[in-house]
């Protein structure tokens, strides 16, 4: 996949549909690209949160680890999507494991790179936020949703 083409798949990607041209050749040339087959694993639960990656092409598996060992999938996600951020920014260790569910094309974005992208471009601060904070109240959302399940049957 030449740079140009990698602009164009970074394109497609929400988060970054409206920025430069210009930062996103930097962004491409600053990412490793890597595949893997289905079953690989992006990332693993409880990693420093070194980087975060783009899904250019294939599907992946969020999956955490439950308290009695099993593995739990939680959610699914499809290309063109920006993942591990959150871990990126809080600093902290992952809270899933992400295994690709297909064949998928992917950039790393390392930490360093994504802290300069977001300085660079206010836009994507705030488009990562908006993104983050769509995410808690969809959580919410289901915990609520989940808690008035146990409620209803006794359980809680």
């Amino acid at each position: 996949m030449s740079i140009i083409d990698e602009v164009e798949a970074l394109r497609r990607v929400p988060y970054f549909a409206t920025m430069d041209p210009v930062k996103l050749k930097l962004l491409a040339f600053a990412s490793d690209r890597f595949q893997l087959p289905a079953g690989g694993v992006i990332c693993h639960q409880g990693e420093p949160g070194d980087a975060a990656y783009i899904l250019l092409d294939g599907e992946a598996d969020i999956v955490v680890k439950t308290n009695d060992g099993r593995q739990l999938t939680v959610a699914k996600v499809p290309k063109n999507t920006f993942i591990g951020e959150m871990a990126v920014l809080r600093n902290a260790p992952r809270n899933a494991t992400v295994v690709a569910a297909s064949p998928i094309t992917a950039l790393k974005v390392g930490k360093d790179a994504f802290y300069q992208l977001l300085r660079d471009v206010p836009q994507l601060a705030f488009e990562v936020m908006r993104e983050l904070a769509e995410r808690v109240e969809d959580t919410t959302a289901k915990l609520r949703d989940a808690r008035a399940k146990l409620d209803a049957a006794g359980l809680s």
